[in-house]
C-alpha cells in the first residue's frame, strides 16, 4: 500500500510516498480503507520536528490523522464496528494509529465513529480535529447558550468556520476576525460582525463579550482579554492562560488540547447530517501530492480545510 512517510525532519522534501507494509489489527483497533484524509496545522509542526522534546517520534513514521474511509479488518474486543462500516475520526500515530496519509490505515475504536451519511467522504475527513476542536470549546467549556456574545478568531481557518456555525446554531452573536478578501465568506456562515484584522482593532470595537475562542495567539491572545466582560471565559488553542490578565479584567482563560473520541464524533455527525454545519473545503491535493498540501496548509492560508484524496 501507499503511504506519504517522512524518514527526517524538515520541509516538503522530506514527505515521501512509499509502498508501505499494511498494518494489522490489534485488539480494540481497526483496520481503515482510507479514501480521504484531512491536514492540520498539527501535520506540518510534526514534519518539521516541534514536538519532539514533547512527544518523541520514532522514524520513519507515516503522517496524517484526520480520515474517512472504510473499515477493512477489526480487531478483538471492537463490537461496534464490522467491515463495511463507512466511518471517520482520527489514526493518528500519537493516538495509538498508523497515519491517515496512506491508503489503509490502523485506528483506535475509541477515536472513530460512524460517518455522516449526507456528506462525502473527502467533507466527513475534514471534520475530526477542527470539528471537535469547536465542539470541545463551545459547548463542553464555554457552555456557549442563546443570546450570548462570543468573538471567534480566524473564523475563515478549519476551525473557525466550524466555530461560527457551531456559535450560530447554539444562538449566539458571533463576530470573528479575518481578512479582508475573506469577509465576504464567514459572513455568508453566518457571523454576525466581522473585523478586518489587519486594518482594524476588534479590542477598540468590541466589547462585553460572554467568551473569546482564539485559534491564533499570540498578540491576538492578549488584546482579547480586553473584549470580555467580568465573568467572560476565553479559550485558546494555541495559548496557556495568562494569570495576569485573568486577575486584571476578572476572567476565566482555559488552554484547550484537543482530544477526538468516539462521543463527540457522533454529536458532530448528527449536526453534519442535520445541515446545522456544512465543511468548507479549500483544496484537493492527491496521496502523491501529500508534502504539498502540508506546505499549502502551512503557507497558503488556507479558506476552510485542504484534504487528500487517497481513494477516487
Amino acid at each position: 500500500m501507499k503511504a506519504a512517510q517522512i524518514s527526517e525532519f524538515g520541509g516538503n522534501e522530506v514527505v515521501q510516498v512509499y509502498n508501505a507494509t499494511k498494518p494489522n489489527p490489534g485488539a480494540g483497533k481497526v483496520i481503515v480503507r482510507v479514501h480521504a484524509a484531512g491536514v492540520n496545522p498539527f501535520d506540518w509542526k510534526i514534519r518539521q520536528g516541534h514536538y519532539q522534546k514533547t512527544m518523541p517520534l520514532r522514524l520513519p513514521m507515516t503522517l496524517g490523522g484526520d480520515f474517512s474511509g472504510v473499515v477493512e479488518e477489526v480487531g478483538s474486543g471492537v463490537s461496534n464496528f464490522r467491515k463495511g462500516d463507512e466511518v471517520f475520526g482520527t489514526a493518528s500515530v500519537l493516538g495509538g494509529g498508523s497515519g491517515s496519509f496512506a491508503e489503509m490505515a490502523l485506528a483506535d475504536s475509541k477515536t472513530i465513529a460512524h460517518k455522516p451519511k449526507n456528506v462525502s467522504h473527502e467533507e466527513a475527513a475534514a471534520l475530526p480535529v477542527a470539528g471537535i476542536s469547536a465542539w470541545q470549546a463551545l459547548v463542553e467549556t464555554i457552555n456557549l447558550s442563546k443570546g450570548q456574545k462570543i468573538l471567534i478568531h480566524g473564523g475563515a481557518g478549519g476551525i473557525g468556520t466550524f466555530a461560527i456555525q457551531l456559535a450560530k446554531h447554539l444562538g449566539a452573536h458571533v463576530a470573528t476576525t479575518v481578512r479582508e478578501k475573506d469577509k465576504h465568506f464567514v459572513k455568508n456562515l453566518g457571523a454576525d460582525e466581522v473585523i478586518d484584522y489587519e486594518n482594524q482593532s476588534f479590542d477598540d470595537i468590541l466589547k462585553d463579550y460572554d467568551a473569546v475562542f482564539d485559534t491564533v495567539g499570540g498578540e491576538t491572545y492578549a488584546k482579547s482579554f480586553r473584549v470580555l466582560k467580568k465573568g467572560g471565559i476565553i479559550v485558546s488553542m494555541l495559548e496557556q492562560p495568562r494569570q495576569d490578565l485573568m486577575k486584571e479584567h476578572g476572567v476565566r482563560a482555559v488552554a484547550q488540547f484537543t482530544q477526538v473520541n468516539g462521543e463527540r464524533l457522533s454529536k458532530l455527525a448528527e449536526l453534519v447530517d442535520r445541515h446545522a454545519i456544512r465543511v468548507q473545503i479549500d483544496k484537493k491535493f492527491s496521496l502523491d501530492k501529500a508534502g504539498e498540501a502540508l506546505m499549502y496548509q502551512q503557507e497558503g492560508h488556507p479558506i476552510g480545510k485542504v484534504i487528500i484524496s487517497v481513494r477516487k
